[in-house]
């Protein structure tokens, strides 16, 4: 199968270039690097079977010949980003989703979303069911990524339901591993960064705040059950191993051996209390389930960004 993947220098993007192409698949890579970076797809460019576009999909997306498969990965993903950038936050939700949909209907191809457990904003219902319709601030800072990912699944279903598209949602939940920009400001790079570093680590408000952690090679491979299935409805993917964020600083310490001291910082507007994925869907649909503790994964994770950090004095964001 040929695959359009967009956002394929990005983090996650990069990954299933990775796995779609050990696949045996044709992927055509599709990026304009406001998040992602060259280096992620490097080792692809070479390659025969793989093809990159840079392009912004917020433009009309042209590809010649055929397309079985089209995900759409495009979007900043961290705080960070889409504070810094909530507009293009809000476009590539909405016109790239339209976009990348029209390509799919006209190739007669199969769509997935790339979602985000932040559908769920401030959840009142813990752990998170897909059935759960959120809490969220439609006009909070966090607005512009929430309200983007919800209106591209309203837009993929619609799609779905009026074009008779072959429509696949990702719910995705915190998701860590190497090729992580350093300063992106997620709280994994952050502590680790900081740790390596010897700088404080920045917790926001008291850290009692949970999150659900995935690492990325459980995550891709949720990702390609999922494509392969016949499910429709979106699909939490996910960690349900929660922990606090105090917790997770005080392995990242460990496992660093770093000498670094915690410091505290003001909570973000509309910062979630908890997360953890319901992925009881996942489990019976897809026989899917993660495989990778918390500390397996940071182990596995540590040696990347030690490289960067040696070799081009990465240093962590904060808000």
């Amino acid at each position: 199968m040929r695959v359009l993947i967009t956002g394929a220098a990005g983090f996650l993007g990069s990954h299933l270039c990775d796995r779609y192409l050990a696949e045996g698949h044709e992927v055509i890579g599709m990026d304009n690097f406001i998040t992602g970076h060259p280096a992620n797809i490097a080792h692809l460019v070479e390659r025969p079977d793989f093809r990159f576009v840079e392009q912004d999909v917020t433009k009309f997306i042209q590809v010649d010949g055929p397309v079985g498969g089209v995900l759409h990965f495009a979007s900043p993903a961290s705080p960070i980003d889409y504070l810094e950038k909530p507009i293009q936050t809000l476009k590539v939700g909405s016109l790239g989703t339209h976009n990348a949909l029209g390509l799919a209907k006209a190739k007669r191809a199969r769509f997935l979303l790339a979602s985000t457990s932040e559908v769920y904003g401030d959840p009142q219902v813990h752990p998170q069911p897909e059935s759960y319709w959120g809490h969220v601030n439609p006009v909070g800072p966090r607005g512009v990524y929430d309200e983007a990912k919800r209106f591209a699944e309203a837009m993929t279903m619609a799609y779905h339901r009026y074009h008779g598209v072959e429509t696949r949602i990702v719910r995705i939940f915190n998701t860590y591993g190497p090729r992580m920009r350093p300063a992106d400001g997620r709280v994994v790079s952050n502590f680790i960064v900081q740790a390596l570093r010897g700088d404080p680590i920045s917790i926001y408000g008291e850290g009692s705040q949970t999150r659900s952690f995935t690492y990325v090679d459980d995550l891709v491979e949720g990702i390609y059950r999922l494509f392969q299935s016949d499910r429709a409805e979106p699909t939490n993917i996910g960690n349900p191993g929660e922990f606090t964020i105090r917790e997770l600083a005080a392995a990242v310490l460990d496992l660093t051996g770093s000498t670094s001291q915690l410091t505290h910082l003001p909570l973000p507007e509309d910062d979630p209390k908890v997360r953890q994925p319901d992925i009881a869907v996942a489990r019976a649909v897809l026989g899917w389930q993660p495989r990778v503790p918390l500390l397996e994964g940071l182990q596995k994770t540590i040696p990347y960004f030690q490289k960067l950090v040696e070799r081009e004095g990465a240093v962590a964001r904060t808000l």
